[in-house]
């Protein structure tokens, strides 16, 4: 499992604001945790807006410190340089975001892994892989792969990677949760309406200001002349997750960028997911998980899941979803 390619154009927003309306929709589009977000607040004024806007981008900023492994002095790096050597003491919001990552691989029988950190990159996806890897070296490539390995002291509140040279990362489920807190903080000040939008990793919250809900479409990627689908989404986060530019076909097989963390091998037949959850930390885990898990599955497992829905689409443009959703057709 590596970081995946969100592809923002498979879900178009449709912001519809008149004038008769004295609140409006703010918006602000800038980098943050490598990635584009677009954090929309409603409020009266700009200066409000610019206000609430900034807040968001502060917490997003504090998320990445505390979650990143790049950043040598962040608690992350410390667990995984202490990886096979001994517990490393974090901070309780750390330790939670970690706790739930475990659950969710549980959850998911391991398809969802924040140990992936520790694969071998011998899958390239760039256009410079010619031949397939070896068998052996794809079993190889996760021999330190696990969540098994990764033991939580709760009393303690201390982190241990049971062997030398693993790893975490953040990469399928940290986007969501600056999305989840950013969108907690804003509410806590009082914004009434808005979205956070972390690369396809969105939360939103109230309603638009002519009382509509927020309402999302869904494109077929295979098929981006037209939207099939119009959702409206309330107090709910959407994770849309897509491959198609990023993948390799070795004997007429069309292997994706995903990697499935227990077999080294990539997801293949899934081309796009959309995941509909309470919060988009959720949302973005299971999106990721879904590709690995393949159509059958994932939709058996979220079915399985309350107040949680999908849309699966397939490589050859085949449309799956979730029993409980309901899909408006455009």
């Amino acid at each position: 499992m590596r970081l995946k390619n969100k592809y923002k154009f498979l879900v178009v927003f449709l912001l519809l604001t008149t004038s008769f309306y004295s609140q409006q929709i703010h918006r602000k589009t800038l980098k943050l945790m490598g990635s584009r977000f677009d954090i929309s607040v409603v409020a009266n004024d700009t200066v409000s807006a610019t206000k609430y806007i900034n807040l968001a981008i502060n917490e997003i900023s504090r998320i990445e410190k505390l979650i990143s492994s790049w950043d040598t002095n962040s608690q992350t790096s410390e667990i995984i340089k202490n990886a096979g050597i001994k517990p490393v003491k974090v901070d309780k919001e750390l330790f939670d975001l970690i706790e739930r990552s475990l659950a969710i691989s549980k959850l998911t029988d391991g398809a969802f892994d924040i140990s992936y950190a520790s694969m071998d990159k011998i899958w390239k996806f760039d256009g410079s892989l010619k031949t397939m890897p070896s068998e052996e070296e794809i079993k190889k490539s996760v021999l330190k792969v696990g969540f098994q390995n990764i033991i939580l002291d709760k009393e303690n509140s201390t982190v241990f990677l049971k062997l030398k040279g693993m790893k975490i990362g953040f990469g399928a489920i940290g986007k969501g949760y600056a999305a989840d807190k950013a969108k907690m903080l804003l509410i806590s000040k009082g914004v009434k309406a808005g979205i956070i939008n972390a690369s396809g990793d969105m939360n939103t919250w109230g309603k638009q200001p002519n009382e509509n809900d927020w309402k999302v479409a869904i494109t077929n990627p295979l098929n981006k002349n037209n939207a099939f689908a119009l959702l409206p989404i309330s107090n709910k986060a959407v994770v849309t997750s897509g491959d198609y530019e990023k993948f390799v076909t070795f004997n007429g097989k069309r292997y994706s960028h995903i990697i499935d963390p227990r077999t080294g091998y990539p997801a293949s037949d899934i081309v796009s997911v959309s995941v509909f959850a309470p919060k988009a930390e959720l949302a973005d885990a299971l999106a990721t998980s879904i590709f690995v898990m393949g159509t059958e599955v994932g939709l058996n497992r979220i079915n399985q899941l309350n107040n949680i829905e999908c849309i699966i689409i397939d490589n050859k443009g085949g449309i799956h979803n979730s029993k409980n959703i309901n899909i408006n057709k455009i």
